[in-house]
């Protein structure tokens, strides 16, 4: 087939008219009425999520029919789908058909969590694993990065604010580095075989139940390598926790 497909993002406007066209929501204000068929993809996710903005653009580019796409999709959304009569389908069977991995709570108070992930870290490096060490803010990543590479010398970590932040996971990926202490920039759009998740203070208020959903998504994503585990590393078990733990365990009963 002949048909022909652009990228459009910041910067690279140069053809604005194809048969298939990859785009940012940002970029959408240069179409109306334009699409047979638009798909989005982590409605739920920044910059999209909340963005009345970037909403407006959605609905003014579209000519015929959309769908839009989310593990966790925004209660709202399904509301309106709901009241509008739309279609809702929920796949819940990843494509090698392996349940999602359930995480399980490891709940110690102050300093004893840094022992803990220390242990942890420590035996998934002991079987040659990757490891995603999650933390709520930059703050946190760069302090448990400074207490773990005490232990531990292949490791590094990642954030918004790492201008060289590509090269450290391309490091990761090539097996350079071990482990990765990080923020939410790893949250989505991640795959690595074997990879193993801990969730360094997941009672954090800024860890929702979607947000923990989507992290512990980044496990198991590998024919090859279909399971692994998801650590929940807190002082305590919270509301947040506990929801995400119970949705996960849900879509594993649809399987």
């Amino acid at each position: 087939m002949n048909n022909k497909v652009v990228a459009i993002y910041g910067g690279h406007v140069y053809s604005l008219q194809a048969d298939l066209v990859c785009i940012t929501t940002h970029q959408l204000f240069r179409y109306d009425h334009y699409f047979d068929l638009l798909i989005i993809d982590e409605i739920d996710a920044f910059p999209y999520e909340g963005n009345e903005v970037l909403e407006a653009f959605f609905k003014r580019s579209i000519k015929g029919h959309y769908i839009l796409l989310s593990a966790t999709p925004p209660d709202h959304v399904v509301k309106e789908f709901q009241k509008e009569g739309k279609s809702i389908l929920r796949l819940n069977k990843r494509f090698h058909k392996f349940p999602l991995p359930v995480p399980a709570c490891s709940l110690h108070r102050g300093i004893m969590k840094y022992y803990y992930l220390k242990r942890e870290m420590l035996r998934f490096l002991l079987e040659n694993k990757p490891i995603f060490v999650f933390t709520p803010t930059i703050d946190i990543c760069e302090q448990v990065y400074s207490v773990m590479r005490l232990f531990f010398k292949d490791i590094s970590y990642v954030h918004s604010k790492c201008v060289d932040r590509n090269e450290r996971i391309e490091k990761f990926r090539n097996g350079k580095t071990k482990a990765l202490i990080t923020t939410a920039v790893l949250e989505r759009g991640v795959t690595v075989k074997n990879l193993q998740v801990i969730v360094f203070k997941a009672d954090h208020p800024l860890y929702t139940s979607a947000a923990l959903i989507q992290i512990s998504g980044r496990v198991g994503r590998k024919k090859d390598a279909p399971t692994g585990e998801v650590i929940y590393l807190a002082d305590k078990k919270t509301k947040q926790m506990e929801q995400s733990i119970d949705e996960i365990k849900r879509a594993n009963e649809d399987l």
